[in-house]
């Protein structure tokens, strides 16, 4: 019997990214960090630049903000904020070592005129911890964001905020255990989240697709779709195949390098989300 597969459609996106100009691994911060392991910053360019490249091919807008040199992981743009609606949320890091990159942001979105900013007050990591599904925001919690975030994010934009508690230290941030891949589809690794989260997903999403420890240790989850087109790392074989089976056009990327920062193809692009 013929499966018949769902018709997916891609939408053009618009994305901050930053270049890995000043890229490194000399501090820990999560565990994927070690200083003692030799990083090649020509090489985390190169991928950087294909990914960035892949995008203006498959139709999507890129800005770029500027890297600084004592900020080696501003390459990470998803964690810089949170914006939906042209209203854009800063992110404030939990680690000192991340902390400047806030006014960096703050800075980017008031040169190019957004009216809506603010500075969070709580902690938290923009769209490393806060992902838009449809009408609602998925929200971490539990080795970043902090969870008292949520309330502010709720006024910010004026949606539901729906907190999701991480317990895997593998998967500090709720982007590298859960993608949004179309208005009401997700897949996730349900092992990186507490039994209640767990049981929150399955109401919320009973179609999930879902994700193997293999899958999620490649940082297959990392991933970004435009509803169609889904770029995730080039490891993460089987998880492409569940997405092929599931309708989507999964295409991989190599960015091992920057996997020693902690980070892969979401973490890379923060979405800018226009008011409709």
């Amino acid at each position: 019997m013929t499966v018949r597969r769902p018709a997916r459609v891609a939408r053009p996106r618009h994305y901050l990214m930053c270049r890995p100009t000043y890229f490194t691994v000399d501090y820990a911060i999560n565990p994927w960090m070690n200083p003692a392991d030799a990083t090649d910053t020509d090489l985390a360019i190169r991928q950087w630049q294909q990914l960035h490249d892949l995008y203006l091919e498959l139709g999507h807008t890129v800005d770029l903000i500027a890297p600084q040199p004592d900020l080696p992981d501003m390459v990470y743009t998803a964690n810089g904020a949170t914006v939906i609606a042209d209203r854009a949320l800063v992110a404030r890091f939990r680690h000192t070592e991340r902390a400047a990159e806030s006014q960096a942001f703050l800075d980017w979105f008031g040169a190019r005129g957004y009216q809506d900013v603010a500075m969070a007050t709580q902690t938290n990591e923009g769209e490393g911890d806060y992902l838009l599904v449809g009408e609602r925001v998925l929200a971490g919690s539990g080795f970043r964001t902090a969870p008292a975030a949520h309330a502010e994010a709720e006024r910010m934009f004026g949606l539901p905020v729906v907190g999701l508690t991480l317990v895997d230290p593998r998967f500090y941030h709720l982007d590298t255990a859960l993608s949004v891949l179309d208005r009401d589809q997700i897949m996730y690794y349900p092992e990186a989240f507490s039994a209640e989260s767990r049981e929150t997903l399955r109401a919320l999403y009973p179609e999930a697709i879902l994700a193997t420890d293999e899958d999620a240790q490649v940082f297959g989850l990392n991933a970004v779709s435009d509803g169609r087109r889904v770029v995730l790392p080039a490891a993460a074989t089987a998880l492409a195949d569940r997405l092929a089976d599931h309708g989507f056009d999964p295409i991989g990327m190599d960015l091992s390098e920057l996997l020693k920062g902690g980070g892969s193809v979401k973490c890379c692009t923060l979405e800018l989300r226009h008011r409709p």
